[in-house]
């Protein structure tokens, strides 16, 4: 990073209505209707609980948090990305790469040799462009119906 007035940091508890806040318009930026977004409420809200755990990481630009992502790591090494949302209106200008060059380096450090991910379908040629393989589909957690990319990325 080579601008000063971008910085990655550990998010604070009382920052997760604005995560889940920021997501639900992320993934607005796709043009999912109201009923849709409500529908994936679940899956986009970010809890305090969820920063305790001390893996969800938020992009600051001059000072206001533009994006996040939130790691899964389990017991063995697995890690999962759970969230990676950035403000719709900087989609493209690199934020989600450093997003997720960060997410990847602290896959490494917790053991991870892959970092998997279940993306939005209009976010697979994102996760392919970093080198994400394509390894099946499951359904989604909230559209009956509606099956998602998986995605494994080499860690480190």
């Amino acid at each position: 990073m080579d601008d000063p007035t971008i910085r990655i940091r550990t998010a604070r508890r009382d920052e997760a209505p604005l995560l889940s806040a920021l997501a639900r318009r992320s993934k607005g930026h796709w043009g999912y209707s109201e009923t849709f977004l409500d529908a994936c409420r679940d899956e986009l809200a970010v809890s305090a609980a969820m920063i305790d755990a001390g893996a969800t990481f938020v992009l600051e630009a001059s000072g206001s948090v533009v994006g996040f992502y939130t790691l899964d790591v389990e017991p063995g090494g697995e890690v999962e990305l759970e969230h990676l949302f950035v403000e719709p209106d900087l989609i493209g200008c690199g934020h989600g790469r450093r997003l997720m060059r960060h997410a990847l380096a602290r896959a490494h450090t917790a053991g991870g040799r892959t970092l998997r991910v279940q993306s939005d379908p209009h976010a697979a040629a994102f996760y392919r462009a970093l080198g994400g393989r394509a390894v099946g589909e499951e359904p989604s957690a909230s559209i009956p119906g509606r099956v998602l990319p998986v995605f494994v990325l080499d860690v480190g």
